[in-house]
């Protein structure tokens, strides 16, 4: 018998539903919430609003565009955390009446596991992209940069974890100091690629083992900016490019060396990278490089699959289901999961 499962993601500023069915993607909509770049970051009480207006028409437009009944859904798989709170209550909500109604199991999913599952879904003809077991891969977020090593579908090992500033903060951060609008991150992805990578240098934190650190680079970028600035108020603008540039490079060089670093310790070369800043190109080039320089077998989600989504919640739903993990009508979403 297929399964097919409806999937919801509402943990931040995106209202995301889907549609898997045994693995495969029939339908993933995402509604975006623009009123959040006035303010330079996302508002949680405009963002839980929004989310109210939103969930409803998504989540019929999925359905819809799956070419299913809402009979045939066999359960439904929503973002439990973490989160911002008010966010994840309206996706929860959503998610247990809809279950109610249907008489269906509902599935609760963590959102950084269902970041990494994204690697897992199916598309026709594309079957070979799936990794092996076991597997390493490294979670890059705007909240999060952590190590986990996958056993198998369900037993998840994190071996390194941001100890202060994830690498998707110091994106938007150093952008932020450099007027760029929210999300910086891929902005200044698209202005590196025209900037020189090695035109600035900036600090990287030494921290042992395979934890992540960026508060020391976010702060050498901060104090660099305000020094050049003294001498030339219009520095930003004429360096705009080569700034990126140089900022990305940096972030790139702590995130592969740790990677490989990751790789030579658990022996692991099954190697991928999930999360929104695996969407940035400078990343996914550089790891392409030291893959063939390393003999990696390399996995990297397609661009639809880097940010927040609910075909990712959908897929975790999936395996959750074919082990009847289900939760209780009880189950309240978690802000820090």
């Amino acid at each position: 018998m297929p399964i097919t499962i409806l999937a919801i993601e509402s943990s931040c500023d995106d209202t995301s539903a889907a549609v898997i069915k045994d693995g495969y993607v029939l339908s993933n909509l995402i509604a975006n919430q623009e009123v959040h770049r006035q303010y330079g970051g996302v508002v949680p009480e405009l963002a839980s609003r929004s989310h109210q207006s939103n969930i409803t028409p998504v989540v019929m437009m999925a359905i819809k565009q799956a070419g299913i009944s809402v009979e045939d859904i066999d359960a439904v798989a929503f973002t439990r955390g973490p989160g911002l709170l008010g966010s994840l209550l309206v996706g929860t909500s959503f998610a247990k009446g809809f279950a109610i109604a249907q008489k269906i199991p509902l599935i609760e999913v963590n959102h950084l596991q269902a970041h990494v599952m994204a690697l897992f879904i199916l598309e026709k003809g594309k079957e070979d992209m799936i990794p092996p077991f076991p597997f390493l891969c490294l979670l890059v977020s705007g909240g999060h940069t952590r190590f986990i090593v996958m056993k198998n579908h369900y037993d998840m090992e994190v071996i390194g974890n941001t100890i202060d500033d994830a690498a998707g903060e110091a994106f938007d951060k150093c952008g932020k100091v450099m007027g760029l609008p929210y999300p910086a991150g891929p902005i200044i992805d698209k202005l590196a690629a025209e900037g020189n990578p090695n035109a600035f240098k900036f600090a990287k934190p030494v921290i042992k083992g395979l934890d992540f650190s960026f508060s020391g680079l976010k702060t050498s970028f901060l104090y660099f900016i305000r020094g050049m600035l003294k001498t030339d108020p219009d520095f930003i603008e004429h360096n705009k490019k080569d700034l990126c540039a140089s900022l990305q490079k940096t972030i790139i060089e702590i995130l592969i060396d740790k990677t490989v670093k990751a790789s030579k310790e658990t022996g692991i070369n099954n190697v991928g990278i999930a999360g929104g800043v695996s969407a940035n190109l400078g990343l996914r080039n550089a790891m392409r490089e030291e893959a063939q320089k390393r003999d990696w077998n390399l996995f990297i989600p397609e661009f639809k699959y880097t940010t927040d989504n609910a075909a990712m919640i959908g897929i975790t739903g999936y395996y959750k289901y074919l082990r009847k993990e289900f939760s209780s009508h009880e189950i309240t979403p978690l802000a820090r999961y």
